[in-house]
């Protein structure tokens, strides 16, 4: 089942998140199926830790990235924006080296809130982190947006 609004352009979707924190951490969208979107990131100087670890943070970045580009993608852009309000993280792998890889599915998509889980991977498809975000689906009109 395809739960898109419209078929996403993943190159538009690329060209779309300059210059942003999206952009800055080297994030890109690698495949958009009918019911799921991924995309990556590369564990390097500017996403990991102290202790040479994948950031945590970035690993939040990365997945809050997944599931609100697309939870948009599931609404009309030109009437509803869809914003994070709630999002979790569950470490479970260290990374040092490579890419991680991130699948966001949808749990829910309601008329006012969406709830995507987003699962990160490391390059040998061991699981690295799990997150769930849960989105509100606003008018844009009503809020200024």
């Amino acid at each position: 089942m395809n739960i898109w609004f419209k078929t996403p352009d993943k190159r538009e979707l690329d060209s779309e998140r300059r210059p942003t924190m999206v952009e800055h951490l080297g994030i890109t969208i690698d495949n958009i199926g009918d019911d799921y979107l991924q995309g990556s990131m590369p564990v390097d100087h500017r996403t990991i830790q102290v202790m040479g670890l994948l950031h945590g943070g970035a690993s939040v970045v990365l997945a809050e990235t997944l599931g609100s580009l697309a939870s948009n993608l599931c609404i009309d852009p030109e009437k509803q924006a869809a914003v994070g309000i709630q999002i979790n993280a569950n470490h479970i792998r260290a990374v040092r080296t490579g890419r991680v890889y991130g699948k966001a599915c949808p749990i829910h998509l309601g008329k006012s809130t969406h709830v995507w889980q987003i699962t990160l991977t490391d390059e040998n498809s061991r699981t690295v982190c799990i997150s769930t975000l849960t989105t509100a689906v606003i008018d844009r009109h009503r809020m200024g947006v």
